[in-house]
């Protein structure tokens, strides 16, 4: 990997991308299904692309929606449909395109209230919780966000009644149908304008914050947070949890500062990744130069991605971890300190994480769950209980409530981030340290 002299500088305007040009190629350039590029592909987290490569136009979310409609009504989901955004350039169209199909279709739709951007795992949090209890009228969702890739980019994942990624077997129906749509020039596909969309009986509020927000205290100790007055940062990187912050602050009297609370469709306030491109990733060391300044001002800081399903940990001992070191921290603490979860609880891993994370597991005496890239595979897991902890080595992470039901089955970057400090409240050393402590006893 040859990384560009423009690594962790602050992007200049050269760097930034047009945003009239790229909505206006969304709107206004077709993709040809006859080039494969340019066709539906669900990749391991829903479809992506640039609407300059006329891999992510307005065509794809129709006839993805469309087909999303097709698969929901085969499998008798009849539900509400969760659906979030995040604050990527192309999420805004995408979003509006996605409803005018939705309430063509009548199907039930709960989007967050005033615009307001939506986590991730704000909304794979909103289906389980809706589900908890029914066998019938299950709710699923559809996350429209890139994740942490460039600014031009965009993004729409389909999350199952389990609330999480959607498995290959899922998606690869729901490409076909929708590059039959494409190959028909959108034949068989339902829409209406968008302001009929937006008045439609079945477009309804969601208070996505609100709940998520509000049910915190179920997977952390946020009560031992307050009370070690501990002085902690975060940086949104402008993404979806952005207004999540403050009121996470507040309703639990947390010493937290925003340092950044931008958004900007151009991310300028962004240091430029190893490849000198824009990019919101709080695990590269080049695109999290802002915060690893700020590393002495603060006890713990941390920083999510663009839908907040990511998360980077910035200590005074150690400045920003690796990922793979933090995930063995997490593990090693969470087995220790949540009396609640099932005593044969596992925990997962994929196969590229780091083996210390099998070495934590020994000593834990804890069976390892290893499978491939991927968050989908650990979603059986979550949702039954039996994964305690499910990490990525591209720090994604989830885990189960304090309690040991379901919290997430998707990435959930903001109990990742949070989980840094109830660790640093409650053992007296912040995860760099425990970390060292990890290497010595564990080679």
């Amino acid at each position: 990997m040859s990384v560009s002299p423009k690594a962790g500088q602050p992007a200049q305007a050269s760097d930034l991308v047009n945003i009239p040009r790229l909505i206006t190629a969304y709107y206004s350039d077709r993709p040809d299904p006859g080039v494969p590029e340019q066709r539906v592909v669900f990749g391991t987290s829903g479809h992506r692309g640039s609407a300059f490569d006329r891999a992510f136009n307005e065509w794809h979310i129709l006839a993805i929606t469309q087909a999303i409609v097709a698969y929901r009504a085969g499998k008798g989901i009849d539900g509400p449909l969760f659906l979030g955004i995040d604050t990527h350039a192309l999420s805004e169209p995408a979003l509006a395109s996605a409803l005018e199909v939705l309430a063509a279709n009548d199907v039930q739709v709960m989007i967050a209230p005033n615009g307001e951007y939506t986590p991730t795992p704000a909304v794979s949090h909103a289906i389980l919780k809706y589900n908890r209890g029914r066998q019938t009228g299950l709710a699923d969702g559809i996350v429209v966000t890139p994740s942490h890739n460039p600014p031009d980019d965009g993004g729409f994942k389909y999350n199952p009644p389990n609330g999480g990624p959607a498995e290959s077997t899922i998606t690869g129906i729901v490409q076909a149908m929708a590059n039959e749509f494409l190959e028909n020039g959108l034949t068989g596909v339902k829409r209406i304008l968008l302001d009929r969309a937006l008045k439609a009986s079945t477009t309804r509020k969601h208070d996505f914050l609100g709940e998520y927000v509000g049910d915190l205290g179920d997977v952390l100790d946020l009560n031992a947070i307050r009370d070690s007055k501990l002085k902690l940062g975060v940086d949104p990187l402008g993404g979806a949890g952005v207004h999540y912050w403050g009121p996470i602050a507040d309703r639990y009297g947390l010493n937290l500062t925003v340092v950044n609370p931008d958004v900007d469709p151009t991310f300028r306030f962004m240091t430029l990744d190893w490849d000198g491109r824009i990019r919101m990733d709080p695990s590269s060391p080049y695109a999290m130069q802002r915060l690893i300044a700020l590393k002495d001002k603060f006890d713990v800081a941390f920083a999510c991605d663009t839908d907040h399903d990511r998360h980077g940990v910035v200590t005074r001992s150690s400045g920003l971890l690796s990922p793979n070191h933090y995930l063995s921290v997490c593990i090693q603490y969470l087995y220790g300190n949540r009396p609640g979860w099932p005593q044969n609880a596992s925990i997962g891993k994929t196969v590229v994480s780091s083996s210390m994370i099998d070495r934590v597991a020994a000593k834990l005496g804890r069976k390892l769950y290893e499978v491939p890239v991927g968050f989908k595979w650990y979603v059986d897991g979550l949702f039954g209980g039996w994964l305690g902890f499910a990490g990525e080595e591209s720090a994604g992470a989830s885990f189960l409530a304090r309690d040991g039901s379901v919290w997430s089955t998707d990435k959930d970057g903001i109990i990742a981030a949070l989980l840094s400090a109830e660790i640093t409240a409650r053992t007296g050393r912040d995860p760099g340290e425990i970390y060292a402590q990890l290497t010595r006893e564990n080679g």
